[in-house]
């Protein structure tokens, strides 16, 4: 066993791991942070998607040793309350008003995906959109409205005029 030290989402945990850990499993099973989901375990879908470091990852990829002594944000950390859509992050409303989910299961993925895309550019076209987001699947939308969702989140984020179809 191996003790490590990760700060999740600005809180510190430090825990008694076994060197095989992945990360995702660490932060479902060890801390309950199952916001972060497990997909296809070989980093071919990116539902697992987390930043480490401030730059996003498959945490399906990551050994949670790996990450000892590192900053990790989980989609749950986004938001600044949760459980009220007013402190939802910009990018899961607009994931939520404009229809950039079915089942749901790629978009915590998505969006901690696109966060990272945003950071390092905030007014993205499609293209760009589409490449930015590409490590990620999702088997049901068909990504027309998750490019819709990252653009509209863009503009808030940059403060423009931010209208939503109905």
């Amino acid at each position: 066993m191996t003790r490590v030290q990760i700060t999740v989402d600005g809180e510190q945990t430090e825990q008694e791991v076994e060197a095989r850990l992945l990360l995702v499993h660490y932060l479902r099973d060890v801390l309950g942070k199952t916001g972060t989901n497990v997909g296809c375990d070989t980093s071919n879908c990116g539902a697992c998607t987390v930043h480490l470091d401030g730059r996003s990852v498959k945490s399906c990829t990551v050994l949670a040793v790996q990450a000892d002594g590192s900053e990790v944000a989980t989609v749950e950390g986004l938001a600044e309350r949760p459980d009220d859509e007013s402190g939802w992050h910009p990018l899961q409303k607009a994931f939520h008003t404009e229809h950039g989910l079915q089942c749901g299961y790629c978009t915590p993925g998505m969006i901690m995906a696109a966060a990272d895309l945003l950071s390092e550019n905030p007014d993205p076209d499609e293209h760009e959109v589409r490449h930015g987001l590409e490590g990620n699947l999702c088997r049901c939308t068909g990504y027309v409205n998750i490019v819709k969702a990252v653009q509209t989140a863009a503009a808030e984020m940059r403060g423009d005029k931010v209208e939503v179809d109905a």
